[in-house]
């Protein structure tokens, strides 16, 4: 029996999977999510002590609890945060203390390949005519094949970064050049990973309760997403950590990513949007497996 786990220590969250391997593909043991908020002080380059100490109590703590249900490989990779941040050897330092786990950091195509393959393996769909889309706390990575090759391009626009900014820089702006890239390859499929597209899911389910088994393979529409970005840009605050399908801590970011993910919709021309929940977890694992 072989159990492996990953953990992504992302800008906005820290995430635990928790698989089997099994004659018939991969068994999903345990799915957790802490908002540890790592890049809170993303602007600055600098990650706050308070944050690395969130953050690397929730890497001990799912640490911990992996190797509690078996597993007999963890392995724990960070994005774009601790790799723009000025004292990442001081948090994984921190991480490597509390949780006595080696943390790699992932340069923006490690992070971007890394998503592509964890949504290949977990949807059916045809590599050649789809773009995937990881939208982040701190970037967001497109990924697309072309003539048998990958190309892929990380763009520092996240959800947590444009927030930190105010407003003073769209996303539609930062994104052009890359879009305008990915666009000659003229894929059709968009697929989108991350918390921002999982998110749009649940809340057009109006999921009380979050259930991975109902957001992987839904499908949006460009429509659909405007009238959701209206219906969250009317609202303040408290009232929007009141709806449904947005996770309280999520509320103060997620305009900014559905933004994010408008800007690439439109900049590539596509009306459809497929959630996948099998993301860089899964593309970790996989690497791990074949690593080893």
């Amino acid at each position: 029996m072989q159990l492996i786990a990953a953990i992504d220590i992302g800008t906005n969250s820290t995430r635990l999977l928790v698989v089997q391997k099994t004659g018939a593909g991969w068994k999903e043991l345990a799915r957790k999510l802490a908002g540890t908020r790592l890049g809170e002080g993303i602007r600055r380059g600098v990650l706050p002590p308070s944050a690395m100490e969130r953050t690397a109590e929730a890497v001990g703590l799912f640490y911990r609890e992996a190797l509690s249900l078996g597993a007999q490989r963890v392995v724990a990779a960070a994005t774009s945060a601790v790799r723009d941040a000025s004292n990442r050897a001081e948090f994984l330092s921190l991480v490597k203390l509390k949780a006595g786990l080696p943390v790699r950091v992932l340069s923006g195509e490690e992070e971007a390949r890394l998503s592509y393959r964890g949504v290949i393996s977990g949807l059916d769909i045809e590599p050649d005519s789809t773009v995937v889309v990881d939208v982040g706390g701190g970037s967001t990575e497109l990924i697309w094949m072309q003539a048998g090759r990958l190309h892929l391009v990380s763009v520092k626009a996240g959800a947590v970064r444009l927030t930190g900014a105010g407003g003073r820089c769209g996303p539609a702006a930062t994104l052009g050049p890359a879009l305008v890239q990915v666009k000659r390859s003229k894929a059709g499929n968009l697929v989108g990973v991350g918390g921002t597209v999982t998110t749009l899911a649940a809340i057009d389910q109006k999921l009380v309760e979050y259930d991975p088994r109902l957001v992987h393979g839904y499908t949006l529409t460009a429509g659909r997403i405007k009238e959701i970005l209206s219906m969250l840009s009317s609202l303040d605050l408290a009232d929007r950590r009141r709806v449904p399908g947005l996770q309280p801590e999520r509320a103060d970011i997620i305009l900014a990513g559905v933004e994010i993910v408008l800007a690439v919709m439109e900049g590539l021309a596509v009306n459809r949007l497929v959630v996948s929940e099998s993301d860089i977890l899964m593309g970790l694992i996989q690497e791990e497996v074949e690593r080893k």
